[in-house]
């Protein structure tokens, strides 16, 4: 893939994170990488708890969001186009993202951000 067709990717899905820039820290805002973390929950030492990232790596894009390792349920009902997308718990990889797949993964972002804002966390009880 070229690079221009990488920075596109990243900018749609950099983009189904940047309406939550207001309410979560902007951690990193380069051209290659986009990461959130909560501004009210802590890491086990004290860093700003991850909640979700997009960043171009050599081969793809990869977006990674928290609240479905957290809360795996949340992709139980995701469509096989995106689950296909997905590597690991709470990867997923792109080298093109359709419409589509954009608008399911901005709405399991949404619900997944609101989930995480409750989750309780091993080290914080």
């Amino acid at each position: 893939m070229s690079e221009r067709a990488f920075a596109d990717t990243f900018g749609v899905l950099r983009g189904v994170l940047a309406p939550y820039a207001k309410t979560l820290i902007v951690q990193i805002d380069e051209p290659d990488h986009y990461q959130l973390s909560s501004r009210t929950q802590i890491d086990r030492i004290g860093r700003p708890l991850f909640v979700a990232a997009v960043q171009i790596k050599k081969r793809y894009v990869s977006f990674h969001l928290m609240p479905v390792y957290a809360c795996p349920d949340l992709v139980k009902k995701i469509s096989p186009s995106l689950r296909k997308r997905m590597q690991g718990k709470s990867c997923f990889n792109f080298t093109t993202v359709e419409p589509s797949q954009a608008k399911e993964l901005s709405t399991l972002t949404k619900r997944g951000i609101a989930r995480f804002k409750n989750i309780t966390l091993p080290w914080s009880e």
